[in-house]
């Protein structure tokens, strides 16, 4: 690779360049018709001679004027009298970024990388080496001899004795004959000496050289023959590194690429581009970057909505090109571009496989993102959203988090998965509670009513944390929320973090009851607004992120995807499901998710929203189903040495006692034998808020209804609406075998 410019490009003012158009025109002119000595004068250079020079730039004058080939002149920066293209007050840097101490590691260890991946790559192969070397070298030897013998013979010069012969001029072929036979004998005794020369001489020089220096020799002779005899187009080592073909930038490409994406003018003073920063390479060699200044009245929605145009100016490829907006100023903003298609090289596999516990209060090493600098994921007082198409790494990326919380053995995980996918199944190793799908299976009578007995828990969960939390000393607990040091105290076993794992939580939102979508709207919206205190960490996947549910539900799932903190969004389908991910916002900054790569090798890339101010483009670590078993069985045997097994991972059921509705309906349903489904609701949240906490008298009525009791009309103050008998609560328990 060469070396890029580390110049500091400026606009050149284009009135002075006006007013010495003229003289430069003139003196090109004069150039032409003088002697040589007056060469270098300033003359129009060919694109190949532009590319050639350390610094350039490139200005279109008018078109009347100017090289009729190229309507452009080039004026080299070191030419005396023109201004040099730098900034005021801005200064080359001394050492190159790369060579920086806080970069030296870095690149260090990639130059001896690949010094010793060259080295082993040659030593591999020396024994073919040096077959090719004897090869080429006889080879050589040949062709050498060849060409001696045809030097000494001179077999042009037949050709000129047949055209004496066949024009009859017998003077001159007698003439060429004559000095035919004189080079001949002269070509003769020069060949011959050199052959007495070295029949002498190599047999003095073998007995008195060391045999150092005949090694050499040797070899110097044995490589030079070689070289001399190799075939055309091949060479005599193999290549061990294969260098990358990428653009060179300068200020006249990048200049180009802005105009003709219409970011300005050239001709106007008040529409330049210019630029904020020298043009280096950054801090690991991947790409050039530079920081431009659009034309007053410019802002990075100008820019954002042409970035295809740019590359395209740039001759590149779109994904080669990153715009990262600056906090300075609206028409400033950094390009970066990568020397090649950053997205589509991976970065391998997790080092979770290490199978050393983690800690839940530490981000998860999500993956690199497009300057391959590596990106970490926060999750404590966070949640996560992660949508996107079938078949992008949605749900690799949601388990890769997952796996982060499992290595910590002080983390109760819950594990809801709608699509009942084999993904999920090794989390029973260590999860707390588990659900799959939404129909009656084996291993879980009904997922709905689970997963509805799971919520409660959960929510008690919170209640239990904040209750603890609340008695405890500001010492301990200075800010009225959970520490590390208190999560881990086994004085406090209910002051666990939490970590609910929702795997296309949209099919929830969407059952054949509307009155049970509702309840699992409102309790998921509940634990999303208070768990974060009490340390719930929600991550939720979705492939259908939008347009989900009717009414109450569609506001109370809207509210609950908008809720997550942090975003991640791999390949969608279109701007308005990638809006649905990202938010408005994240549209409004130039990220859309329809607009990532497609194809194979871009799975697991999407865009990381809300954790810092920049928002990354994601290349996700890889953690595949193997990868995934192994780490959770390395998670269980960390939980069983700490003894922190909780739920159903150590054999424990779900109490659904704290979910026996007809025997809590009939607990508050009052001395007159019956009530109204409103009433009952209303007097199940008060009374046991951490069940009912939420509940809908729609809710009630659905669950009573599905366990056999009838909506009966009952009149109370004159009104008459739907409600439930006593008689028919005690019915029904008996039929389900839990009458009092």
């Amino acid at each position: 690779m060469t070396e890029p410019m580390n110049n500091l490009p400026h606009p050149i003012d284009l009135d002075a360049h006006r007013a010495r158009r003229d003289d430069v025109q003139d003196a090109a002119t004069e150039a032409a018709h003088a002697p040589e000595e007056t060469a270098g004068v300033l003359v129009p250079l060919s694109p190949d001679e532009v590319q050639s020079m350390d610094t350039a730039y490139e200005i279109a004058l008018d078109d009347t004027d100017d090289d009729p080939a190229t309507g452009k002149v080039i004026v080299p920066v070191d030419t005396p009298g023109l201004p040099v293209p730098v900034a005021d007050g801005q200064r080359l840097p001394i050492i190159p970024t790369h060579l920086h101490p806080q970069n030296l590691r870095a690149t260090t260890t990639r130059a001896l990388a690949r010094a010793g991946h060259v080295t082993a790559f040659h030593a591999v192969r020396s024994p073919w080496y040096a077959t090719k070397f004897g090869w080429f070298a006889g080879r050589g030897l040949s062709r050498l001899i060849g060409r001696q013998m045809r030097w000494w013979w001179v077999p042009n010069s037949v050709q000129l004795e047949q055209k004496a012969a066949d024009a009859g001029e017998l003077k001159e072929w007698e003439k060429i004959h004559r000095q035919l036979k004189a080079t001949r004998m002269w070509r003769g005794l020069v060949l011959a000496a050199q052959n007495l020369g070295l029949l002498i001489g190599l047999p003095i020089a073998w007995n008195a050289a060391p045999a150092a220096g005949l090694a050499v020799a040797g070899a110097a002779a044995v490589a030079g023959l070689a070289h001399y005899g190799r075939p055309a187009g091949q060479t005599v080592l193999g290549t061990a590194v294969v260098a990358p073909r990428y653009r060179k930038l300068n200020s006249d490409i990048v200049l180009r690429a802005y105009y003709a994406a219409g970011l300005g003018k050239p001709d106007r003073a008040d529409q330049e581009v210019r630029f904020g920063s020298p043009m280096s390479r950054d801090a690991k060699n991947t790409g050039s970057q530079v920081v431009v200044d659009l034309p007053y009245g410019k802002s990075w929605s100008d820019v954002v909505g042409v970035r295809e145009k740019i590359a395209s100016g740039l001759d590149v490829h779109l994904n080669q090109v990153f715009l990262t907006p600056d906090k300075t100023s609206s028409r400033r903003h950094t390009l970066f571009v990568s020397d090649r298609d950053p997205l589509a090289v991976p970065v391998g596999r997790t080092d979770m496989l290490d199978c050393k516990p983690r800690s839940i209060w530490d981000p998860v090493k999500f993956g690199k993102d497009e300057r391959d600098a590596l990106v970490r994921l926060p999750l404590m007082w966070n949640s996560l959203l992660v949508g996107a198409q079938p078949r992008k790494g949605k749900t690799f990326a949601a388990r890769l988090v997952a796996l982060h919380a499992a290595l910590d053995p002080f983390v109760k995980l819950v594990v809801v998965d709608g699509k009942n996918s084999p993904d999920w199944l090794g989390f029973k190793k260590i999860a707390h509670r588990t659900v799959f799908g939404t129909h009656p299976n084996p291993n879980d009578d009904n997922p709905i009513e689970h997963l509805q007995a799971i919520l409660d828990e959960v929510l008690a969960h919170i209640d239990r944390v904040n209750s603890v939390l609340t008695k405890l000393p500001v010492t301990m607990c200075p800010d009225g929320k959970l520490t590390k040091e208190l999560a881990r105290d086994p004085r406090y076993p209910d002051l666990r973090v939490l970590v609910m794992v929702m795997e296309e939580f949209q099919v929830y939102f969407e059952t054949e009851d509307q009155a049970v979508n509702k309840e699992i709207a409102a309790k998921l919206s509940r634990i999303q607004a208070v768990g974060p205190s009490a340390g719930v960490i929600i991550e939720s996947s979705s492939q259908k992120p939008s347009g989900v549910g009717a009414g109450d539900v569609g506001r109370l799932f809207n509210r609950y995807r908008d809720n997550h903190s942090t975003r991640f969004a791999l390949k969608c389908g279109n701007r308005i499901v990638s809006e649905a991910v990202l938010g408005g916002d994240a549209y409004a900054e130039g990220f859309d998710a329809s607009s990532l790569p497609v194809g194979d090798e871009y799975r697991g890339v999407g865009y990381l929203y809300g954790v810092t101010d920049a928002t990354p483009t994601v290349r996700t670590f890889l953690a595949d189903a193997a990868d995934a078993d192994k780490i959770l069985t390395a998670a269980r045997k960390h939980r069983e040495q700490l003894g922190t097994l909780t739920g159903e991972a150590a054999g424990e059921a779900l109490e659904r006692a704290t979910r026996d509705v007809l025997a809590d309906v009939l607990t508050v349903m009052g001395p007159d034998g019956k009530a109204h489904w409103d009433t009952i609701a209303g007097r199940l949240a008060n009374q046991m808020p951490e069940q009912y906490d939420g509940t809908t008298p729609e809710a009630i009525s659905a669950q009573a209804r599905a366990l056999g009791v009838p909506s009966v009309n009952v009149k109370r103050d004159g009104v008459v609406r739907k409600g439930v008998s006593a008689d028919d609560l005690r019915a029904a328990m008996t039929r389900h075998g839990s009458a009092n």
